[in-house]
């Protein structure tokens, strides 16, 4: 059976224009279900599988529905909000609306946390139409009096049992509730559990349910694999095999560190691969997404954050280099590939002691597949690997440049050099400095004594803890003495000086 084009289904024309310069025509089973009663205003509740199109299946709706209005935009008080659990999954999404958008006119913008809010709160004075926000960010900006909620027409909460794992819920239900109770509202994810059913019945109302998929569902043309390695040491070998080809591949491991650490592997071997995983910053994410996305590192290695939100065309393997502590865990990390109809298959590493707690989270993501052992040159590896990419050279790693290395001839500059000894000659300073104030400075300038051939003063008297300083004989007269620096209290023959070194 055919499946319906965006025009059949109701769609305006300038959608369907937008959609069609992208090369889309047919609807995905999710939207063919729910788009008939989305574009008409009803609350919906639907239930797709990862990569089933649930974004576009609300932003088509959305903006539509917004389009065909005349109501004016306002400063700090958006007529739209999707409410996404993480980061990456906000951009992904903004980056489906903001084309279709930009068709009726139709402004956009995001609001997360982990970067500075001054670019969130000019946008949202500058007046938004479509807010797509993380709940915690959101819930600062508006208590700080940054944005408000009372003229939302439409709402989205997009992955809600995700919201729900990361504890979310009691943040999205004040959202909500900061919503008109007229609005429509739109609740889409791939399962429907974990508390969303009292977000279902506390803020839907007459809603429809659209399921296309059970809860456990995968991808029909998702192939999985599992390996079972000897060892530690032949798991390596085996996970930097499967990285090898020369198409994109995502790589999962359950820490920070290891997703880190296995990336500049990755990398140091000839294959170019990037991280990605909480610990970053979002600058550093969106380069390491754009250089995936690029092909300029064809192996992104993430943590479960990279699980849900990020979309990248022709990943043609996701492999489980540690299996995931549960099954929802597998089949959103699975999901990376075999996206939009596209096929894709699924590695899961495992050494021997892990076969029983993997065969089990397999089991409960109804995914059938014969643990078989390999190792990096067996039959079935080569043929997901591929071709293999060629080598490339990684990058020289940049030392940090040494404190002091600038050439400034600066008076502050110049002092600092003198203090380490680096004073060019007829300076009128020492040429070098007195090895116990080098080294009381060193150690937190506390209890230390200048000691050596130029040291005047006498240090009998000085305090444990106190700063002390004397006068070098090989300094010029008048000049500061060496080892002090400018704001230093100079301490001498037993008695506090209140006097500071002067510039």
């Amino acid at each position: 059976m055919t499946a319906p084009t965006f025009a059949d289904l109701g769609v305006p024309t300038p959608l369907v224009d937008v959609l069609a310069s992208q090369g889309m025509t047919e609807a995905f089973p999710i939207q063919a279900d729910t788009l008939a009663d989305t574009l008409a205003g009803r609350d919906v509740l639907g239930r797709g599988k990862t990569g089933s199109g649930k974004t576009l299946a609300f932003s088509l709706p959305l903006v539509a529905r917004l389009g065909a209005k005349t109501s004016t935009r306002r400063g700090r008080r958006p007529r739209a909000l999707v409410l996404a659990p993480t980061r990456e999954l906000a951009n992904q999404i903004d980056a489906v609306i903001k084309p279709l958008a930009a068709a009726y006119g139709l402004t956009t913008t995001t609001v997360y946390g982990g970067v500075n809010q001054r670019r969130q709160v000019d946008a949202l004075a500058a007046g938004v139409d479509i807010l797509v926000a993380c709940p915690g960010r959101l819930e600062d900006l508006i208590s700080q009096g940054f944005a408000s909620l009372d003229d939302i027409e439409i709402t989205v909460l997009d992955e809600a049992d995700h919201m729900a794992d990361l504890g979310f819920l009691p943040g999205v239900t004040r959202l909500l509730t900061r919503t008109p109770a007229g609005g429509q509202r739109m609740l889409f994810s791939a399962t429907l559990d974990n508390g969303v059913d009292k977000l279902v019945r506390k803020f839907l109302r007459n809603e429809v349910l659209h399921s296309v998929d059970e809860a456990t569902s995968h991808v029909a043309a998702m192939t999985h694999h599992v390996f079972v390695a000897a060892d530690a040491t032949a798991k390596t070998a085996l996970v930097r095999t499967l990285a090898s080809g020369s198409s994109r591949r995502i790589l999962f491991t359950r820490t920070k560190h290891q997703a880190k650490k296995l990336a500049r592997t990755l990398t140091a071997a000839g294959i170019p691969s990037v991280d990605l995983h909480g610990n970053l910053s979002q600058p550093q994410r969106d380069r390491n997404l754009a250089a995936f996305s690029a092909g300029t590192a064809r192996v992104l290695v993430a943590t479960d954050v990279a699980a849900r939100g990020v979309h990248v065309d022709d990943i043609a393997l996701v492999v489980h280099v540690d299996p995931p502590v549960e099954h929802k865990a597998y089949l959103h990390r699975s999901g990376r590939t075999a996206r939009a109809g596209s096929a894709g298959d699924v590695v899961t590493v495992m050494l021997p002691e892990q076969r029983r707690d993997t065969l089990d989270i397999l089991r409960k993501a109804a995914i059938s597949a014969t643990p078989t052992p390999v190792t990096p040159a067996s039959a079935e590896v080569t043929a997901l690997v591929g071709e293999v990419a060629a080598y490339v050279t990684p990058a020289p790693v940049v030392a940090p440049q040494q404190r002091g290395g600038g050439s400034s001839q600066g008076a502050n500059a110049q002092r600092k050099r003198a203090a380490r000894g680096g004073a060019p000659a007829g300076s009128g300073r020492s040429g070098g400095r007195s090895d116990g104030a080098a080294n009381g400075r060193r150690s937190g300038g506390r209890g230390a004594a200048p000691v050596g051939a130029g040291a005047a003063a006498s240090t009998a008297g000085s305090r444990s803890g106190g700063h002390t300083g004397s006068r070098s004989s090989g300094s010029a007269a008048g000049a500061r003495p060496s080892g002090i620096r400018v704001g230093d209290v100079v301490r001498g023959n037993g008695a506090r000086s209140s006097r500071r070194a002067q510039g």
